[in-house]
């Protein structure tokens, strides 16, 4: 580990096939151009993420309908030989590498994927949800805004709660930005630079939306987050390597840093970072799972606590709210202290900073014993933190009549000031 950074290497079982034709043996002639022994000695890796298990796992490859059957994960299709060598993968690595982090990519969600091997699972560290990013995928392209559900966004992020400690989740996948698929950014922003007059609020709600999904997958989910390079600051064009399809073409086999010199890539750069340091300066992925106690699919809104921090979310496309009502369990100060609508994220920065501090109200909302009015623009979310009085170093505040009070106990005159 150097620089707060994890490398993992991504593992694609199928690619070792047998098959010269759709595998990688005997790509450059020698029977060890990919699969080199000592990766974890050599190359100083963390981890490994074991991609496409589903494919190993069965012997339909995972093409079949799973509805979470227990009979399903132990017929005749489970190829036992592919699970005892995941057995004893995780077994050796974390013997031989007790640091070793293992991830596993299967939309099955096979039952003991991440329990002990000791107790009968397969032993890996996280899993993948898949199911995030398709969702967010379906989201973007086939679902107008106004029609999107704040109940299946909240039951997809948190599915499988039981697993949620080691859930591991990205708002995309490095699928749908390589051979032949579209990243976030170039769905939301589309070809704006072709149509210069009209581009300006595609920018707007892109921006937004990129910004408000990023932030709800991270925080609301379990306590891994993934990110594929370039995606932090909305990468237009995806990842494709030289092949006969595109005449072994370079164009799109790399990622463009040059864009954070554009003040839209800038600005969602800008915030990736400040919601990556408040997950580091607040452990939002290491505190426990956050109470969604704020699900309106009407409004379009989400609130939900984790910890001390509040998050607020409103997905409408077109109404903004001036006093919002959603409920907090303990009485006190709440200051934001993340907001995508500020001017430095992209935003209109429509929330003043007089409306930062925020005092709640004795007032049942949403089941819980107060709550707080808050300004809610559309296509915008804030991070409120609790603020928690320092009764330590608090001076006391004695007022005239306090003093008076005790002259009197103590049989002391008392001169009021100005008298």
């Amino acid at each position: 580990m150097g620089q707060g950074l994890l490398v993992f290497l991504d593992i694609v079982h199928s690619y070792s096939a047998g098959d010269e034709m759709v595998g990688l043996s005997l790509f450059d002639g020698s029977n060890d151009c990919y699969f080199h022994t000592g990766w974890v000695v050599e190359y100083q890796i963390d981890g490994f993420q074991f991609h496409s298990l589903s494919s190993m796992m069965y012997t339909h490859n995972g093409f079949a309908s799973f509805t979470g059957d227990l009979e399903e994960y132990c017929n005749q299709y489970v190829d036992k030989d592919a699970l005892m060598y995941l057995i004893l993968a995780n077994e050796i690595l974390h013997a031989l590498h007790p640091n070793i982090v293992t991830i596993a990519e299967d939309a099955t969600y096979y039952p003991g994927l991440c329990e002990p091997t000791s107790q009968g699972g397969l032993g890996f560290d996280y899993y993948v949800n898949l199911s995030v990013p398709d969702m967010w995928l379906d989201f973007l392209e086939n679902i107008p805004d106004h029609e999107w559900s704040m109940s299946k966004i909240v039951s997809t992020l948190v599915r499988n709660r039981q697993y949620a400690d080691k859930m591991l989740v990205y708002a995309e996948n490095h699928n749908q930005s390589i051979s032949g698929g579209r990243s976030f950014a170039e769905i939301l922003f589309g070809n704006v630079k072709e149509d210069p007059l009209s581009s300006e609020p595609t920018l707007f709600r892109g921006c937004s939306l990129h910004k408000m999904i990023r932030l709800i997958t991270l925080t609301i989910g379990g306590h891994a987050y993934l990110n594929f390079m370039g995606n932090e600051f909305g990468h237009p064009k995806r990842v494709e390597f030289p092949m006969p399809n595109n005449n072994f073409s370079f164009s799109l086999a790399n990622r463009c840093w040059d864009l954070l010199e554009n003040e839209v890539h800038n600005h969602l750069f800008s915030f990736d970072k400040d919601m990556m340091k408040l997950g580091e300066n607040e452990r939002s992925l290491s505190r426990r799972l956050p109470n969604i106690h704020h699900v309106k699919d009407s409004a379009m809104v989400i609130s939900y606590m984790r910890g001390p921090l509040l998050f607020i979310f409103n997905f409408h496309p077109t109404n903004s709210y001036e006093g919002y009502n959603v409920g907090v369990e303990e009485a006190g100060e709440y200051r934001i202290i993340l907001n995508t609508d500020e001017t430095k994220y992209g935003g209109q920065g429509l929330i003043e900073e007089g409306q930062y501090l925020q005092i709640t109200i004795n007032r049942r909302v949403d089941g819980l014993r107060n709550c707080l009015e808050v300004p809610l623009p559309s296509r915008t979310a804030q991070v409120g933190l609790q603020i928690k009085p320092d009764f330590k170093n608090m001076k006391p505040s004695i007022s005239s009549n306090d003093l008076a009070l005790q002259s009197i106990i103590t049989g002391r005159e008392y001169d009021e000031p100005g008298r």
